[in-house]
């Protein structure tokens, strides 16, 4: 087993920032992947989607809270981006290259997170195989996203790492974790 843990930055901007913290583990093992992610602080200032009764692929979750990730195939252009909305709703996109060939990927058809919300926490965690997408032998690069949408419609942007002038999780430079 191959366990990390991670703590997102803020991408530096003029605005102002939330008082939050992002945390949280993954880890690989064999072909499964959990992540988890806990959101600690001042939640009254964060719009959280509530849970929905049915969860369900949706697109532009990236457009409220929404935590995400990036996955590649070591020493490969093609990457995946899995969105995963705190009211349970989901999506994966396959790209070929950076920004390009986006396509919705249909290897999965039922994304289930678990979301827990307390007035000062809210933890998500994802448990996926990998399988459909990715042989076991494959060694994988992966960057730790959230965007976060304030009280004031005010959209935050947090990763492991920013390493463009602009917040841009695409960017296989901050791809960081290997597992």
């Amino acid at each position: 087993m191959n366990q990390q843990t991670f703590t997102l930055q803020p991408f530096p901007s003029g605005e102002s920032l939330p008082d939050v913290k992002i945390t949280g583990n993954i880890n690989r093992h064999q072909n499964q992947l959990t992540i988890t992610y806990q959101l600690t602080g001042d939640l009254e200032k964060i719009i959280i989607p509530p849970p929905a009764d049915t969860p369900k692929r949706k697109h532009e979750l990236w457009e409220n809270t929404c935590f995400e990730f990036f996955l590649g195939v070591k020493n490969s252009q093609s990457y995946w981006e899995f969105n995963l909305s705190p009211a349970r709703h989901w999506n994966i996109y396959h790209f070929d290259n950076y920004r390009q060939g986006m396509q919705q990927e249909t290897a999965f058809s039922v994304l289930p997170l678990s979301v827990q919300n307390q007035s000062d926490s809210l933890v998500l965690t994802l448990n996926v195989d990998l399988n459909p997408i990715i042989s076991e032998n494959q060694p994988i690069e992966v960057a730790i996203t959230t965007v976060i949408k304030q009280q004031n419609s005010h959209l935050t942007y947090w990763a492991l790492t920013h390493k463009g002038v602009d917040a841009d999780f695409h960017l296989r430079d901050s791809f960081m974790i290997e597992l």
